[in-house]
C-alpha cells in the first residue's frame, strides 16, 4: 500500500534519534529547524553533532541505546549502523505506539523520511517507493523549478500583494536572484526597464501584462512620474506588480523614488536586491574592483552629469586624489570631460582604464587604454551604452590573467 504523507509540526515535541553518524548529522539539523526537542543517544557523534550538543541545541546521552529511551517521544529515528540495534529501537517504539523511522531497512521501517526541500514557504517532500536516490533526484528537480519560477503558481491564497522592486542583475538572465525570479513568475503586471533581462519576459504567462518603461539614452523615454503612476494604478486594482529593473533597484535605479511613491499611496512594497553592474561587469571582464597591494577601495559614480555641470554632486577632485578604483556608470558620452577633470586634478594620465560594453551578455566586448587615451579609443571603437568604465591599476590584473591563459599549453 502507498504511504500516507503527512507534515508533522514538531515545535516543542520530543524526538529521539539513536545513532550519531552521518545519517544523524543530516537529519538532526532538519528536526531542529522544525522546532523539535531532540535527544540524541549514541556513545560517539560527528563533530557537527558534538558542536550542537555543546551549544545546548540538543541533549546528548553519551552511551549506547537502552530500553526506555523512547519514552515520551513523538517520533523516533533509528539511524545506527547496527541493524539489530535499529530493530530493537523500532520494536520499542511500536510497543509504545510511537511513529519511528529505520534508516537501514525501508521495508522494515514503519515510516519513511521523504527527500525534502524548501523554497520560501513551500516545502517539498518526495517518496519514491523506498528509493532514496530517486526521491532526492525528483526533489531536486521540483525545488529547482520552484526556485527559477518554472513551477510557481499565480493562483494562491498567499499570493504577494502590492509592488515588488526586483533587481534583475547586470543583463545575463541567469544572474537574477532566486527570489526575484520567483516573484516575477507570480506577477500580474510587469513594468520593465531597458536594461532588465528581457529574456525572462518570454517565460511569463500569456495573460501577464508587460509595460515597457524603457529610458533609451538620447531617445524615447518614459517619464519617471508615469512609471510611478503605473505601479500605484495597477496595485490598487488588486494586481501584484513587479517592477523589473536592471542591476539593483537602489543603485542608480531610482528604486527609492518608486518605493516612496508607493508608500505615500498606501501600497506595500517589497525590495529584492539585484547584482549591480558596477561590480558584476568588471568581474565578468576579469577585473577585480579591489586587489591586495593595488586598491583597498573602490568608488561607484553615476556620470550622467558631466564634471563642472551645476547639477553635479560628484567631488571629482577627491576622486582623482584617492588612488582607488573608479567605476563609472553612464559615462560614455562624457568621457572626454571626465578624463580632463581627473587628469587636471592630479590623476596620472597613464592610469590604466578598461571599458566593458554589454557586460555579462553574449555581445560583451572590452577595450583597454590609459586615462589620457581612453576617450579617443572609445570613439574609434564605436562604444555605445550600456558600458562600464573602470579606472585604476586593477585593470592590469585582468591583463595579467589573460597573458597567463594565453601561455597555457605553450612549450616552455
Amino acid at each position: 500500500m502507498p504511504p500516507y504523507l503527512l507534515g508533522l509540526r514538531l515545535t516543542g515535541r520530543r524526538v529521539v534519534v539513536v545513532g550519531g553518524g552521518r545519517v544523524a548529522q543530516r537529519r538532526v539539523p532538519a528536526l531542529l529547524a522544525a522546532g523539535a526537542s531532540v535527544i540524541l543517544v549514541s556513545p560517539e557523534v560527528t563533530p557537527s553533532l558534538e558542536d550542537l550538543a555543546a551549544a545546548g541545541r540538543i541533549e546528548w546521552r553519551r552511551r549506547n541505546y537502552a530500553p526506555g529511551d523512547c519514552a515520551g517521544a513523538w517520533l523516533v529515528q533509528a539511524v545506527t549502523d547496527d541493524g539489530k540495534v535499529n530493530a530493537t529501537v523500532v520494536a520499542e517504539a511500536e510497543e509504545r505506539r510511537i511513529w519511528s523511522v529505520r534508516a537501514d531497512d525501508a521495508d522494515a521501517s514503519p515510516g519513511w523520511t521523504p527527500a525534502s526541500g524548501q523554497v520560501g514557504e513551500t516545502t517539498v517532500g518526495v517518496l519514491a517507493g523506498g528509493d532514496p536516490r530517486r526521491a532526492a533526484g525528483l526533489r531536486d528537480a521540483v525545488v529547482d523549478g520552484l526556485r527559477d519560477g518554472a513551477l510557481e503558481s499565480r493562483q494562491s491564497r498567499r499570493k504577494p500583494v502590492g509592488v515588488a522592486l526586483v533587481g534583475g542583475g547586470p543583463g545575463d538572465p541567469g544572474l537574477i536572484t532566486v527570489r526575484g525570479r520567483r516573484l516575477l513568475a507570480q506577477a500580474d503586471v510587469v513594468v520593465t526597464d531597458r536594461l532588465a533581462p528581457r529574456e525572462l519576459l518570454d517565460e511569463l504567462a500569456d495573460d501577464v501584462e508587460v509595460i515597457d518603461a524603457a529610458k533609451i539614452p538620447y531617445g524615447r523615454t518614459v517619464p519617471q512620474e508615469s512609471i510611478n503612476d503605473y505601479l500605484v494604478e495597477h496595485a490598487r486594482q488588486g494586481k501584484f506588480v513587479v517592477r523589473l529593473k536592471g542591476g539593483d533597484p537602489f543603485v542608480f535605479g531610482r528604486g527609492g523614488e518608486e518605493a516612496l511613491h508607493c508608500a505615500r499611496h498606501g501600497i506595500p512594497v517589497t525590495v529584492v536586491p539585484g547584482i549591480t553592474s558596477a561590480v558584476a561587469v568588471p568581474s565578468a571582464a576579469g577585473i577585480p574592483v579591489t586587489h591586495r597591494g593595488l586598491s583597498q577601495e573602490f568608488h561607484v559614480v553615476s556620470a550622467h552629469v558631466a564634471p563642472g555641470h551645476p547639477e553635479s554632486t560628484v567631488d571629482w577632485e577627491a576622486l582623482a586624489a584617492c588612488g582607488g578604483t573608479l567605476v563609472l556608470l553612464m559615462a560614455v558620452e562624457r568621457m572626454e570631460l571626465i578624463t580632463e577633470a581627473l587628469i587636471g586634478y592630479g590623476r596620472s594620465p597613464g592610469t590604466p582604464v578598461a571599458v566593458v560594453q554589454e557586460g555579462t551578455l553574449p555581445a560583451q566586448r572590452s577595450l583597454t587604454a590609459t586615462l589620457a587615451t581612453v576617450a579617443a579609443s572609445m570613439r574609434a571603437a564605436g562604444v555605445r551604452p550600456p558600458a562600464i568604465v573602470i579606472v585604476g591599476d586593477v585593470v592590469t590584473v585582468a591583463q595579467e590573467i589573460e597573458t597567463l591563459r594565453a601561455d597555457l599549453g605553450r612549450d616552455p
